[in-house]
């Protein structure tokens, strides 16, 4: 996520980070009735920052000034709903998780004939999604496995539809690539900028519209990546997504979250650890 950051592009105005509760429901309300994005669920001080992001740059002083805004510009929604969801990340991102996921995941998930599940949950512009694809078909190819790809069935969800939209067309900026190994870069994108994926990254990547909280989870998973979302829920949220992570795996599944995110409450007893320091978990085989 982003945080704001600068002066205010406005004299005197003060971000809404305490005060106006009765505006700020109001507002939340607003937002959920007419576009369907559930605000409740947000840790306040977080969706304070996040829509004073908003406010700051168009000037205006109180919720109820950028709601009637919001009535007056309703393409302000679609830059309110991507500053309010995680929509920045990169290929590669933490190139070190990625290395942990070949040595100790991938020969367990290719064990076998079955489809291999993979859900990136919050998965903004996709990147993490064709990472997966990217990590699978080489370790395949190394392993004289190729022929295996077909087994792949990567599902990338958000709620941003304009964030599904970029990742289906699979074309980045320069800033996507920042974390991607030289060789990795060469073989598996065209062009530059904006760098566009090759096709067979994405065979067997598909991206769907679903919110994380409310909406149905993916069920029968191999493997789940969920990074740096959860820690912006409050504790009940997050304890509720991880039960819903847990059910959504495969006996035997793994979950990768966050480097700054942890466990909590009954989670801790749901998951066995693989590697605490790339936050690689193992929901128990049966």
């Amino acid at each position: 996520m982003r945080p704001p950051s600068g002066p205010p592009a406005f004299p005197g105005f003060t971000l809404p980070l305490e005060g106006d509760d009765e505006g700020l429901e109001k507002l939340k309300r607003k937002i959920e009735s007419d576009r369907g994005f559930n605000c409740q669920f947000y840790k306040e001080k977080c969706l304070r920052r996040r829509i004073a992001v908003r406010m700051r740059a168009r000037g205006q002083m109180s919720f109820a000034d950028y709601s009637a805004l919001l009535d007056r510009e309703p393409a302000e929604y679609d830059h309110l709903l991507d500053t309010l969801t995680i929509n920045v990340t990169k290929f590669f991102r933490n190139l070190e998780t990625w290395n942990a996921l070949e040595q100790h995941v991938l020969p367990e998930l290719f064990t076998g004939r079955a489809p291999v599940k993979v859900w990136s949950a919050g998965s903004a512009s996709g990147e993490e999604a064709y990472t997966c694809s990217m990590l699978f078909r080489d370790w395949l190819a190394r392993n004289g496995r190729s022929h295996e790809a077909g087994r792949i069935q990567i599902t990338g969800t958000d709620i941003d539809r304009r964030s599904l939209e970029a990742a289906r067309r699979g074309e980045y900026p320069d800033l996507s690539m920042a974390e991607t190994p030289p060789d990795a870069q060469a073989r598996w994108f065209t062009g530059g900028p904006p760098w566009a994926v090759k096709p067979e990254v994405k065979e067997g990547v598909a991206f769907e519209h679903r919110d994380l909280i409310s909406g149905e989870p993916l069920a029968g998973q191999n493997l789940i990546f969920c990074r740096n979302v959860v820690i912006y829920f409050d504790r009940e949220i997050q304890e509720r997504l991880f039960r819903r992570f847990h059910d959504a795996l495969a006996p035997g599944g793994y979950l990768v979250m966050g480097k700054v995110e942890t466990l909590i409450g009954e989670a801790r007893l749901l998951f066995k650890p693989i590697n605490n320091r790339e936050r690689i978990f193992r929901r128990p085989p049966v």
